[in-house]
């Protein structure tokens, strides 16, 4: 019996088998179907992924294009600003040389009645108690020791030493300086020495008794002591300080010449 049913089984399941080839068989068409569709679908993504890998590979390569063309106008652009920036500094190098030409012409107009030798200050030593510039003529240019140093402005010392290209320049502000001056309005006799207020204060000193001076009065050269000619500007009473003796009273002036911002001058050297 057992075997019976054992033959039954196998019996059955050769009959499906025979049935599913006779389907296969029949239905060639639809089955070339599915197995097209499970093939898309294994082989789909592969050659999608293959696409992207190209697609990703030549944009890749455009990018690496791009960036060598942008460092390519990088380096243009760098060229091209460089070659601006020098142009703008010879601009200013004009603009520059313009502006001292025109402060010499100036200087030479406005003191027309002396010889003087134009000069570029090369050095400066604006210190409490020394307070001189350098300026590029010397002996070479005819520049000796005593010649009075002036500015647009007014007057700004006078030579104290010279080497055959350069020239040492004691300037009225400095506080072993001594310039006999007087007043413009009264002509009164005084004496402006340098102090140790700042880079721009004189103390007018030997005020006469009897002389009227009062804050604004413009103070000159008197042409007195052999070093400065007279009439040159030097600055203006700022202040007049009155003491207990009217023979110790002094005036504080305002230098005409702004030190800090002074590069021009010329040296008379016909004095």
């Amino acid at each position: 019996m057992y075997r019976n049913h054992k033959t039954g089984i196998l019996g059955i399941i050769i009959t499906i088998i025979v049935l599913i080839i006779i389907v296969i068989f029949t239905n060639g068409e639809k089955n070339s179907s599915f197995f097209e569709n499970v093939a898309s679908k294994l082989v789909m993504p592969v050659q999608n992924g293959l696409t992207y890998l190209k697609n990703k590979v030549s944009g890749n390569h455009t990018f690496f294009t791009d960036i060598n063309n942008l460092q390519n106008e990088n380096k243009e652009l760098k060229e091209k600003n460089s070659q601006l920036e020098q142009s703008l500094r010879e601009l200013e190098n004009i603009k520059s040389e313009n502006e001292t030409l025109k402060e010499y012409l100036n200087l030479t107009e406005k003191y027309g009645e002396y010889k003087t030798m134009p000069a570029y200050i090369i050095g400066k030593d604006i210190s409490n108690y020394s307070k001189t510039i350098i300026i590029n003529v010397g002996k070479k240019d005819g520049i000796k020791e005593n010649m009075t140093v002036i500015a647009d402005q007014g007057l700004v010392g006078h030579v104290v030493s010279v080497t055959d290209s350069t020239a040492k320049v004691q300037t009225i502000i400095d506080t072993a300086s001594s310039v006999s001056s007087m007043m413009s309005t009264t002509k009164d006799s005084i004496v402006c020495k340098g102090t140790l207020e700042g880079t721009s204060e004189l103390k007018a000193m030997y005020i006469p008794t009897d002389a009227n001076i009062i804050q604004g009065d413009s103070i000159e050269t008197s042409g007195l002591g052999g070093i400065y000619p007279k009439g040159i500007h030097i600055g203006t009473v700022k202040k007049v300080e009155s003491t207990k003796n009217i023979v110790d009273r002094y005036a504080i002036v305002e230098a005409s010449v702004d030190f800090n911002k002074l590069n021009t001058v010329l040296v008379v050297t016909n004095q």
